[in-house]
């Protein structure tokens, strides 16, 4: 099996509560490809209030911090070294603005801030409909394509807070069935060099 590094980060929308069933689709489907994903997981500290934490090996704000002396491991630039691939799912309106505007201040925006984008990075914004159309929001959106972020939309449908509208993150298949494509084809260009 070939093995590939995915670094997933998740920030504090409650779309995270998909992030485990997307990652147990996507290890087991790379299985069949015969590519084995590891993950590590890093999260916002709002992140945590919508998932179950206990199932997935996290590296939290705090091991960044555990920095002591000169010659430690510095964390986010270790993950940034070892990942072939880097998501953020979900991408809160939060966390947006700070990327966008190149602030570091937790191990997830570290890592973008650090990020090596002769690597994937890809984020999927999902919020409420109306902080998605916000003038902001697009410019923001505008600024990390121009980083070299991946962004993939959120869709049309109802939200967590009973609305319908656009900002709703896409299903598990799809992001699922995306993400093995990128990989597959990755995986499959390095065998050839």
């Amino acid at each position: 099996m070939i093995q590939y590094n995915l670094l997933v980060g998740i920030s504090g929308s409650v779309a995270a509560i998909k992030t485990e069933d997307i990652i147990k689709l996507l290890t087991n489907s790379a299985k069949k490809l015969n590519i084995e994903i590891i993950t590590k997981i890093v999260v916002t500290k709002s992140s945590t209030h919508f998932f179950n934490s206990t199932y997935m090996n996290i590296i939290s704000d705090e091991e960044e911090l555990n920095w002591k002396s000169k010659g430690d491991p510095i964390i986010h630039i270790e993950l940034r070294k070892w990942a072939d691939m880097f998501i953020i799912l979900p991408l809160s309106a939060n966390t947006l603005g700070k990327l966008a505007n190149g602030l570091c201040d937790n191990l997830l925006t570290n890592i973008a801030r650090a990020w090596d984008f002769s690597k994937p990075i890809i984020v999927f914004p999902t919020m409420n409909t109306m902080m998605w159309s916000h003038p902001i929001t697009d410019i923001q959106i505008n600024r990390l394509k121009t980083f070299g972020f991946i962004i993939v939309e959120p869709i049309y449908k109802e939200l967590a807070c009973g609305e319908e509208g656009l900002g709703a993150l896409l299903t598990v298949n799809y992001i699922v069935d995306y993400l093995l494509s990128i990989i597959n084809k990755r995986v499959f260009n390095k065998e050839k060099e």
